[in-house]
């Protein structure tokens, strides 16, 4: 089964974008800012999807992709930005840093299904 890591200072939203993964066909691995998921990383190399929050203390989730993007071994790996940021100047940045897809929050299980078949990454 696939692995996605699932990158969110809030407890709730872990639960709720970890629920929507699991049933899209993921196993889950979480971490509540950027540093912690670049660990969560170094554990589980063979991630396929991350699903990042913008808006994070320690590490945020552009420092977080730029960090991702830099290293060869997660190249592979498919980043959604999950984020409250609405302004069209910040997706451009995501994904100009490197996220494969954009999804601002609220959103539904289908909007993540969707964006997920978009970039491959369920089908």
């Amino acid at each position: 089964m696939p692995k996605a890591l699932i990158i969110d200072d809030s407890r709730s939203m872990r639960m709720i974008v970890g629920r929507t993964a699991r049933e899209l066909g993921f196993d889950v691995v979480e971490a509540a800012n950027g540093r912690e998921a670049l660990e969560a990383l170094a554990r589980e190399p063979e991630v396929a999807l991350i699903l990042c929050d913008w808006n994070m203390p320690v590490m945020n989730g552009l420092e977080f992709i730029q960090a991702v993007r830099a290293d060869t071994r997660y190249s592979s790996a498919q980043v959604v930005m999950v984020t409250t940021e609405t302004e069209v100047e910040q997706m451009v940045r995501a994904l100009e840093a490197g996220a494969n897809e954009y999804v601002m929050k609220p959103f539904t299980r289908e909007t993540i299904g969707e964006k997920l078949r978009i970039i491959g990454a369920v089908h």
